[in-house]
């Protein structure tokens, strides 16, 4: 079975156990499952300094010749960076706007406290670890990210004498990414254990306001893709927005049903390719990079998603926090594997790099799937506009092609591998 679908029935089953125990007085009965999610909620604890340094080194050195590839690079890093941190933007005001989270009081039975907040400045200036190991002991994202960056380039730069270094990042991040899968794999088990605690102390009350997450997050994803995506296509590559808007349809169908960017990849390079004109130089750099960097459609969910518990347990952020939230989930976003689950590790390390309970992941974890599927389809959609765009300027974009309709068939995919 599907574990999106093991988690839909975990979630199914803990929600009717927790209502049932709380609606007959009898609240405390599952108190005593929360051990069990909380054995899921340290798994997911245990992966992010590891998961986030090594994923993002190894993103970072798929740059390879940043002599020859330079120009190329600073325009993908900058476009995928730039459209992120609009879209988490995004996500923050619709969450400021809608404010699903109010209502819920989740911190009325538990004693949860945000963590003080340096200001703006303080978290500019500490981005670079004085001690790296201290920061990987102390967990500070933001420095870790920082670290693996400049890590990555350093790599880079450093040529042949450093193939080994990463090729060994290469086969650890694929080792991570097998970890994370099995992390994952117990999220049925840690969603029933914490929703049935959940509802078994809240009740019914922190059940309405899940259909506006949802509906928050994929109000958020539209907007981004025809405001943002289509507005760079028109006013900055001065092209038909409606010829990108039919030619990313294939991609983003698949991405929808499939919850992972990576997964698509393929019908993503060939619709780019046959679609969009973009030529197989551009696509060949720019969306393998996307599928790691750019998590437009994550960014905008973290954005919703933090708020959203923040709301629920009554805290307050403050600019500082806001701001932080922004960095964090830009930043991140590069070290964020294309596959399905991902997003619930991203989005521990927001919460925790502002200090909200983790706890608020195991409600979110329960509707992941319906959040998936539009993020991960915004994710890329937002490849193949960052690719239409470079390529635009770059003088490598096919405009006849662009500018003739054109539907992938079936049997172009048909000599296509496709990746695990």
């Amino acid at each position: 079975m599907p574990l999106w679908k093991q988690i839909f029935i975990a979630l199914t089953l803990g929600l009717l156990l927790g209502i049932s125990l709380n609606q007959s007085g009898h609240g405390e009965y599952a108190v005593s499952l929360k051990p069990i999610g909380d054995l899921f909620l340290n798994g997911i604890k245990m992966l992010i300094v590891p998961l986030i340094f090594i994923s993002l080194v190894s993103g970072v050195t798929s740059l390879r010749d940043m002599a020859t590839m330079g120009r190329l690079s600073i325009k993908t890093l900058a476009l995928y960076l730039g459209t992120t941190a609009v879209a988490i933007t995004i996500g923050l005001a619709l969450a400021a706007v809608f404010q699903p989270g109010v209502g819920i009081e989740l911190g009325s039975a538990a004693t949860v406290a945000a963590a003080e907040s340096p200001s703006l400045v303080a978290t500019l200036v500490g981005l670079v670890p004085a001690n790296p190991v201290a920061a990987f002991a102390q967990g500070n994202v933001l420095q870790i990210i920082v670290f693996a960056i400049l890590f990555g380039l350093a790599i880079t730069l450093a040529g042949e004498a450093a193939k080994p270094v990463k090729v060994f990042m290469d086969s650890l991040a694929e080792v991570f990414y097998k970890f994370t899968g099995i992390i994952i794999s117990f999220a049925p088990y840690g969603v029933f254990a914490l929703i049935t605690w959940v509802a078994g102390t809240y009740g019914l009350e922190m059940l309405a306001p899940l259909a506006k997450v949802i509906g928050v997050v994929y109000m958020g994803c539209i907007i981004h893709a025809v405001i943002v995506y289509a507005g760079l296509v028109k006013f900055v590559a001065r092209l038909n927005p409606v010829r990108y808007v039919q030619g990313v349809i294939e991609p983003a169908i698949v991405a929808f049903s499939s919850t992972s960017s990576a997964g698509t990849l393929p019908i993503t390079m060939m619709s780019a390719e046959r679609n969009l004109g973009v030529s197989r130089g551009v696509s060949s750099f720019v969306l393998p990079l996307g599928t790691t960097i750019n998590m437009d459609g994550t960014a905008l969910y973290q954005g919703v998603c933090a708020l959203f518990i923040a709301q629920a347990y009554g805290i307050d952020l403050s600019f500082a926090q806001y701001a932080t939230i922004v960095l964090t989930a830009t930043l991140a976003s590069i070290g964020t594997a294309g596959v399905p689950g991902a997003g619930l590790i991203m989005l521990s390390l927001v919460l925790t790099s502002v200090g909200l309970p983790l706890e608020g992941v195991a409600i979110i974890a329960g509707i992941d799937r319906v959040l998936d599927m539009a993020r991960t389809s915004l994710n890329v959609v937002g490849d193949c506009a960052v690719a239409v765009l470079v390529a635009k300027s770059e003088g490598q974009l096919n405009q006849d092609l662009y500018d003739t309709a054109h539907v992938l068939k079936s049997t172009d995919l048909s000599t296509q591998a496709h990746p695990s």
